[in-house]
């Protein structure tokens, strides 16, 4: 095992690089670096030099490589990793195992085999991962938690994302299975299940099957236009689904009803969460991301013996949960009890998502990838 890099020190800000500088990396995870007073954006990693170029001169970044294997040793306390799907796994062992600390945007990894990977990395480098969960430093999803834990035991949620048009990056990696791990499952019903399955606690899913659809994938009229996707617009089709269906079991005997879909025939971009529980149900109508195509305002209801009553939510901006996980970010990465989490949450989630895939396509390829030589680096 190298030596590790040594700790940010309470007094200084977290020395940070930003690895990948497509539409996260470039529109989510900088800005708010470059902005924030726990951090110093310090590099920007990405293959392309004109979009380094870009970067370095918008937030005043002193340097830039075109890969993470170029940054030098001891120079950053972090590496933000926003790099295409399937280079996330590959990316954060690498850096991994020279001992340098990971922030990893979702999907933490596409199959259960990676999460393997990532879990021997955190282990023999011995510097922490960390993941992206966007979703659950929502204040309408926190107190929507907290609410559930007033409902007795969980018998059953009911949880979606349903865009109106919304295809990300339409003909580009986003829609190319091979190189995103999935569609619509893999992206918005990874912030789903990230919501959900914090409710429903340790227990095991025991069982996950579902169902899939390609309607409008391939639909210009379905394109997510407000992402201004670098790249978009390719000559390939999309090979991954657009929507997404599935029902879990738990060993407790709880049950989930997901609806994971990036177009529809639908007027506005919905996120609904039910929790239905012994004492009474609760209700969450929100919309999660950035579309400006959204529910007005979120809206909380708590159902008791026949009676609904609207509860309180603070206000926010839109995309605030991303501040307050930054705001999170360095106790997190000071904590040496967190090592190991990520990767254990990540492996049910992933381990839900292949199974729901499986049922859904029972003859789909194995995704190729070269990771298989990662252990012996």
């Amino acid at each position: 095992m190298t030596a590790l890099p040594p700790a940010a020190a309470p007094d200084r800000p977290v020395r940070v690089a930003v690895a990948g500088l497509g539409w996260a990396g470039r529109e989510i995870w900088l800005p708010r670096l470059a902005a924030h007073p726990r951090f110093e954006v310090t590099a920007v990693v990405d293959p392309e030099p004109g979009v380094r170029d870009r970067a370095r001169g918008a937030h005043h970044v002193a340097s830039a490589y075109a890969d993470v294997d170029d940054l030098p040793g001891g120079a950053v306390d972090l590496v933000v990793v926003a790099v295409p799907n399937h280079l996330h796994a590959d990316v954060a062992v690498r850096l991994l195992r020279r001992s340098v600390p990971v922030f990893l945007e979702k999907p933490v990894c596409l199959t259960s085999a990676e999460a393997t990977l990532l879990a021997d990395a955190e282990r023999d480098g011995g510097a922490v991962l960390l993941a992206g969960s966007a979703a659950r430093y929502r204040a309408d999803v926190r107190a929507l938690a907290a609410v559930a834990g007033e409902l007795g035991p969980i018998r059953h949620v009911d949880v979606a994302w349903v865009r109106a048009r919304g295809v990300p990056d339409a003909g580009g990696w986003f829609t190319r299975r091979d190189l995103s791990g999935g569609g619509a499952l893999v992206d918005l019903g990874w912030h789903l299940l990230d919501t959900v399955l914090p409710m429903l606690g340790p227990t095991g899913v025991t069982h996950a099957i579902g169902s899939v659809s390609d309607d409008f994938v391939n639909d210009s009229a379905a394109h997510a236009a407000w992402r201004s996707d670098a790249g978009a617009g390719g000559r390939d089709r999309g090979d991954v689904e657009d929507t997404a269906r599935g029902f879990l079991l738990t060993a407790d005997g709880a049950s989930v009803a997901l609806h994971a879909c990036w177009a529809s025939h639908e007027s506005l971009d919905r996120t609904t969460v039910t929790v239905h529980g012994a004492a009474g149900s609760a209700t969450l109508r929100c919309t999660f991301g950035f579309s400006p195509n959204r529910e007005p305002t979120p809206v909380l209801t708590r159902t008791r013996d026949g009676e609904t009553v609207r509860l309180p939510l603070p206000e926010e901006p839109v995309g605030a949960e991303y501040d307050r996980q930054l705001d999170a970010l360095p106790g997190l990465l000071a904590d040496p009890a967190g090592r190991g989490a990520a990767v254990a949450e990540a492996r049910r989630t992933i381990d839900i998502i292949e199974r729901i895939y499986q049922s859904a396509r029972p003859t789909r390829p194995e995704r190729q990838h070269a990771l298989a030589g990662h252990r012996d680096r």
